[in-house]
C-alpha cells in the first residue's frame, strides 16, 4: 500500500504486522529519521547488536539471510537496507513469504512511479511506501513546530515564524537548528526573535532575502549588492533558484487570493507559513508589481535557470545574478 500523508504518524509509531516498508524520496534527512523512528518502535533502541541488522549496498546479497534471522534473546528483528534499488525486487519477493517476522526497511533516493521496486512493495499485503520528498509550507510548519516540542521549546510567535522561513526543507538541516536552539535555550525554554537569530541567523540566507524583495520589488541595484553578500557567504548559486522559485510561488498564491476578490493585505495574512512580520510591507508592495501571468512565466525562468545551473561545468554563479538581475527588471516594469 502507499501511504498518505495523515496516516504516515500513527504508522510510524506502530507499523503493526508489515514486513516491508520502503522509504523513498529527496529528503535524506527525513528518510533516515523515519527509519529511525521505525526502528525505535519495533525495537525500542537504534543500536541494539541483536535485534538491528544494517545492510549498506554490498552488503544486499546477505539480504534473505537476514530477514529470515531468528533475534538471539527474543523480539522482532529490524534490517535496514541502504541505497535499496529496483535490482533487489526478485529478493524481497522471497522474503515477504518467506519464514520470520523481521521487519525490512528499505532506504531508498527518489525513485520514479514505474519503478520495479515501488510497484511490488505498494502491491503487497504486508508492504508500506512511504514517500519523502522535502516539506513545504504547512507541512514544513509542523514539522517545526513537532521538533521543538520534542526537544521542550516554545518560540514566541514571530520567532517560530522566523525560524519556519530560514530553516530551509531539508529535514536533517532543520533537525540540527532545532538541536542547537535547545543547547542554547538551556533552563530557559522559552525564546523570542532575538534569541533565535541569534542562535540560528545565517548571514547567507538573511542577504538572500533582501535580494529576493529588492528584485521582486524593482531594486535591481538593492537586489545585486544583496546577492553579492549571499554569494561571499557560501549560498549555494543552486539554493538561490530554488529560493527565488519558492518566494515567486507565495507572490502567485498571494495573487491567486487577489483575484478572487481578496484584497492585497488578505492575501498575505493567509499564506501559510505567514511571511515574516518585518516583510510584510515588502511582500504587500510587490504584490502591486506582478500578476498572476508575470509570476508565472518568471516561474518557468527560474526552473530553466535550475536546471542550467545542475549541468557540469556551468557558470552557475553568473548564471543566478542573470536570473535575479532579470527579475528586477521586470519588478520595475
Amino acid at each position: 500500500m502507499k501511504l498518505d500523508a495523515r496516516r504516515i504518524p500513527a504508522f510510524l509509531r506502530d507499523p503493526g504486522p508489515a514486513r516491508i516498508i520502503l522509504l523513498h524520496g529527496e529528503d535524506e534527512g527525513l528518510i533516515r529519521h523515519r527509519a529511525d523512528l521505525l526502528t525505535q518502535a519495533v525495537v525500542g533502541s537504534r543500536d541494539d547488536p541483536f535485534r538491528v541488522a544494517w545492510l549498506a549496498r554490498e552488503d544486499h546479497p546477505r539480504l534473505l539471510e537476514e530477514a529470515s534471522a531468528i533475534a538471539m534473546l527474543g523480539g522482532r528483528r529490524i534490517v535496514r537496507v541502504r541505497d535499496a534499488v529496483d535490482g533487489l525486487t526478485p529478493t524481497l519477493e522471497q522474503a515477504a513469504s518467506g519464514p520470520g517476522d523481521s521487519l525490512i526497511v528499505l532506504e531508498a533516493g527518489a525513485l520514479p512511479s514505474r519503478s520495479k521496486l515501488r510497484a511490488l512493495v505498494e502491491a503487497l499485503p504486508s508492504g508500506a511506501s512511504i514517500a519523502c520528498y522535502p516539506e513545504e509550507g504547512k507541512a514544513l510548519a509542523d514539522a517545526v513546530r513537532s521538533g521543538l516540542a520534542e526537544a521542550g521549546i516554545t518560540l514566541d510567535r514571530d520567532a517560530e515564524a522566523w525560524l519556519v522561513e530560514h530553516v530551509g526543507s531539508d529535514w536533517a538541516a532543520t533537525r540540527g537548528e532545532i538541536e542547537k536552539l535547545a543547547l542554547y535555550a538551556g533552563q530557559e525554554r522559552r525564546l523570542g526573535l532575538d534569541d533565535v537569530r541569534a542562535c540560528v541567523g545565517d548571514v547567507a540566507s538573511v542577504a538572500f532575502d533582501d535580494a529576493v524583495f529588492a528584485a521582486t520589488s524593482g531594486d535591481a541595484e538593492g537586489a545585486d549588492r544583496a546577492l553579492e553578500r549571499a554569494l561571499a557567504e557560501g549560498i549555494a548559486p543552486v539554493a538561490v533558484t530554488r529560493g527565488v522559485l519558492g518566494h515567486l510561488a507565495k507572490l502567485h498564491q498571494a495573487r491567486g487570493r487577489m483575484e478572487t476578490g481578496a484584497s492585497a493585505e488578505e492575501a498575505v495574512r493567509a499564506l501559510r507559513p505567514p511571511v515574516f512580520f518585518k516583510r510584510v510591507g515588502d511582500f504587500t508592495r510587490a504584490l502591486s508589481r506582478w500578476d498572476a501571468p508575470r509570476i508565472a512565466h518568471a516561474m518557468g525562468e527560474v526552473r530553466r535557470a535550475e536546471l542550467e545551473c545542475k549541468q557540469t561545468g556551468a557558470p552557475d554563479t553568473l548564471l543566478v545574478r542573470r536570473l535575479v538581475l532579470a527579475l528586477a527588471r521586470q519588478g520595475a516594469r
